[in-house]
């Protein structure tokens, strides 16, 4: 199983008045690593999947540890977990090399923009989606593919 790997600045403003990240940041750099592992790493890959569009459905997230502002950059893993007919999910690890922050999952919806509802995935996306696929909890960040 591979994981897209996504170094993530901290920035001062992501500070609360008790010092460490917001939890509502956590969301925004879940979705920095969401949208560069499914728009930019795709691309790369020569796949247009997502063009038209994705919505989230749903996000869940554990915060396992308070992270202060510092000048390296956390490590978001991201992987796939489960892809459906209209939905997939992608899981994430905000880490450093000592520790693990924050464990979560987000419901991605792919999305016709221009007819402005939910359309299924297609073969093309499946493909793409399934190199990034480990449906076990956890695990190792062995095949990590680095942003």
């Amino acid at each position: 199983m591979a994981r897209h790997v996504y170094s993530c600045p901290l920035r001062w403003s992501d500070m609360d008045a008790f010092g460490h990240v917001n939890n509502v940041v956590f969301l925004r750099y879940l979705e920095e690593a969401r949208i560069d592992f499914m728009f930019r790493l795709a691309r790369l890959d020569d796949s247009p999947s997502f063009t038209g569009g994705s919505v989230v459905a749903r996000h869940e997230i554990d915060y396992l540890r308070p992270l202060v502002h510092r000048h390296e950059p956390v490590i978001v893993e991201t992987w796939v977990t489960k892809v459906g007919a209209a939905s997939l999910n992608v899981s994430y690890e905000i880490k450093d090399e000592e520790q693990v922050y924050v464990r979560a999952s987000t419901t991605v919806v792919p999305y016709d923009l221009e007819r402005g509802r939910p359309r299924r995935i297609t073969a093309e996306e499946r493909v793409f989606l399934e190199k990034f696929m480990d449906d076990s909890a956890g695990g190792a960040s062995e095949g990590a593919v680095v942003a």
